[in-house]
């Protein structure tokens, strides 16, 4: 009997365990890797080139007068939208000259009233009745000056974008025109690159070309492309701008491109995607695979032909197409549906 109960003692013990064991698989967190999603890169051979990433529009936001900054409400990397208060200087000396000016302005009126009655009755002389209505002119140009003056106290953004950089701080003194803080818009960027004489006759405004970001993990397709018309002088390179997308706002100024040109002409024949060598793996059956991470962030073995090496990277000729998003690095613990985060 006793050795019965201590039978299906181990046996709720196992039952148990496998439960757990169970419930800690369904609980485990998703294995961290590093992505990348692949894209045409047409004529596959052709020169890679180091751009960096700049914004769109520079907008330096400054006051128009001078004064001491009480405040500034933004930081750096800050999204701001147009009419949004950046920074306050200390108003004080402008609230006295607003008090003063309306102050002026009541008496002028009051003049006015008073000097109108003697002129309708005929007892004012003409010159003096130009002159209060001079007065009270002044006192008007006066008192809108004031509010203005006391207006430009609050500064505020000119254009919708991100804080770029915080120039001063509160405390220091603000010169008129002196930039408080500077405000990019990041809506589409620029990659410059600087393309060797001998090379930018084959660039033309609408070149197609692929931009790829390691600091994003991810890879852009180039859009319109601004040519420089003067060389640099020791270099002897020409700058060009390529337009880019970037509507998540994922690049940001700074960051490192690296940048493919190709031609249209026979863009069929030259299209081709790659990977990094160390992306494609082989069964146990000789086959070659990639792990390939779907909608869901779930890893799943892609069977892939691959064709000549460039490198480090290494065509692939079927398998996988434009956009699918390969696992480069961290695929020694993956297993089939495993939950990935990039």
């Amino acid at each position: 009997m006793v050795m019965k109960n201590s039978m299906m003692m181990l046996l709720v013990l196992m039952m148990v365990s496998s439960c757990t064991n169970k419930t800690e698989q369904k609980a485990k967190a998703p294995i961290r890797v590093t992505t990348e999603v692949v894209s045409t890169a047409m004529n596959t051979n052709s020169q890679t080139y180091v751009g960096m990433i700049e914004e769109c529009e520079a907008t330096a936001v400054s006051f128009t007068g001078m004064g001491v900054v009480k405040r500034v409400l933004v930081n750096e990397g800050q999204t701001v939208s147009r009419g949004q208060l950046i920074a306050e200087m200390d108003d004080t000396q402008a609230r006295n000259l607003l008090s003063g000016a309306e102050a002026q302005m009541t008496q002028a009126n009051d003049a006015l009233a008073r000097y109108k009655m003697l002129h309708d009755n005929g007892s004012l002389p003409e010159v003096q009745w130009v002159e209060i209505q001079s007065k009270v002119a002044q006192a008007k140009s006066q008192l809108e000056v004031a509010k203005k003056n006391l207006a430009d106290c609050r500064l505020v953004a000119p254009v919708s974008g991100i804080v770029g950089k915080r120039l001063i701080g509160a405390g220091e003194t603000a010169m008129p025109s002196q930039a408080v803080v500077s405000v990019l818009d990041i809506s589409t960027v620029k990659v410059k690159v600087a393309i060797p004489e001998a090379e930018i006759s084959g660039i033309s405004a609408v070149t197609p070309s692929v931009i790829k970001v390691e600091a994003v993990n991810g890879s852009f397709g180039g859009g319109k492309i601004e040519k420089g018309v003067q060389a640099d002088a020791l270099t002897h390179t020409y700058d060009i701008r390529i337009h880019v997308a970037n509507n998540h706002r994922r690049l940001l100024p700074g960051m490192v491109a690296s940048v493919i040109f190709g031609s249209r002409q026979h863009a069929n024949e030259n299209t081709k995607l790659s990977v990094p060598v160390t992306a494609v793996q082989r069964k146990a059956d000789g086959s070659l695979f990639v792990w390939t991470v779907a909608p869901d962030s779930t890893a799943h073995r892609t069977v892939v032909t691959t064709g000549e090496t460039m490198g480090n990277r290494i065509v692939v000729a079927n398998g996988i197409s434009d956009g699918h998003r390969v696992v480069t690095d961290g695929y020694q613990k993956l297993s089939e549906n495993t939950k990935v985060v990039f």
